[in-house]
């Protein structure tokens, strides 16, 4: 009959019920017929099962001398530490949960308050992602998320779960048009054309653009372990996109984007799979034929020269920055990943 958590316990007044008809040697059966209650609910009342009223407190006053005022005060400090007692199990549940949070990251880029007291931890994860109890977040999952992954670990889902979030919150205060599929495979070769650009140059004009085809795009700093480079999902009657730049690499921007931007155009963040492999090779590939056409890439490999300023030559002919280039060649293994990096341009968006 009592309930405790680690700091409290809640004892009912049910068991000074009990202590005074053991003193009396009056059974149960006699004082429920004293009481002018049924059998059932003074067993119920004596198991602590139901809330002990006003009115069963004046009976008691009646049939065992005592105060009402004395049995309403015990409910009363019963009730409030029965919430006690729950709350602070709850919370400790939560604080299990929170360490699977990477909370350090989370407080080193100021989405959470920095705190080494696993409770506090708890709670102020419970403000970022806006619920009553962390395990709702199980339920709350984004539905159709599609996201760009180069790897896994246990912490991911922890990981993507808190990025989306911040996606999220960073996305209400700004505005975009209805979701516009059509618009946005039209503006295709406009994006692609921003690759030559720097950020300074690009960023605000592809932020309106893909806010004029009903997405928001938010950038997003890269957690550490999750793998993330980029996630999109349906918030509302909208689209929300984030985008990390991970390892900073302008070509590791660019294929991220477009990946997303193949999930948007095909629907795959309507699905409720999350991560289906077959949905991230097409991905892959779209975003890899949109940079590099595969046609004038394969005539390139099969050039067979892969110096500096071939791959210079190449992107120039295909209006692409040669980085980008680059990059699919180490990707495929033409060329090693310690080769030509001053062609990569790396970039810092806020």
């Amino acid at each position: 009959m009592f309930s405790k958590s680690k700091r409290t316990i809640a004892i009912p007044p049910s068991e000074t019920i009990r202590e005074q008809l053991k003193d009396r040697g009056m059974t149960q059966k006699e004082f429920a017929i004293r009481m002018g209650l049924t059998e059932k609910h003074v067993s119920q009342l004596l198991n602590g099962q139901v809330e002990l009223t006003q009115n069963v407190a004046l009976r008691l006053e009646a049939v065992l001398g005592v105060p009402a005022a004395y049995w309403n005060n015990l409910e009363m400090i019963y009730r409030e530490k029965l919430a006690r007692v729950e709350a602070e199990n709850e919370l400790e549940e939560d604080a299990e949960l929170a360490s699977r949070f990477p909370y350090a990251k989370m407080a080193e880029l100021q989405w959470v308050c920095p705190t080494r007291n696993r409770n506090e931890k708890a709670l102020n994860l419970r403000e970022f992602f806006e619920v009553a109890r962390l395990n709702a977040l199980g339920r709350l999952c984004v539905p159709g998320i599609a996201y760009r992954v180069t790897g896994g670990n246990d912490t991911s889902d922890y990981s993507l779960a808190a990025w989306a979030q911040k996606a999220r919150i960073d996305s209400r205060d700004r505005r975009s048009a209805p979701v516009n599929i059509s618009k946005l495979q039209e503006s295709i070769p406009k994006i692609r054309k921003m690759t030559i650009l720097s950020p300074a140059e690009f960023s605000e004009r592809l932020v309106d653009l893909l806010s004029e085809c009903g997405i928001v795009l938010v950038f997003l700093p890269h957690i550490g372990g999750s793998f993330l480079h980029g996630a999109s999902f349906n918030d509302g009657n909208r689209i929300v996109m984030g985008l990390t730049v991970r390892g900073r690499d302008a070509d590791r921007f660019w294929f991220s984007l477009f990946h997303e931007l193949c999930h948007i155009i095909h629907g795959h963040i309507n699905s409720p799979d999350e991560n289906d492999p077959a949905r991230e090779a097409e991905a892959d590939d779209f975003a890899k034929d949109i940079l590099v056409p595969s046609g004038q890439y394969q005539e390139f490999i099969d050039q067979g020269c892969f110096s500096k300023e071939s791959i210079e030559v190449f992107a120039k002919e295909i209006g692409i920055a040669p980085g980008i280039v680059l990059g699919r060649l180490q990707k495929e293994n033409y060329i090693p990943y310690n080769r030509y990096n001053e062609l990569k341009v790396k970039y810092e968006i806020s």
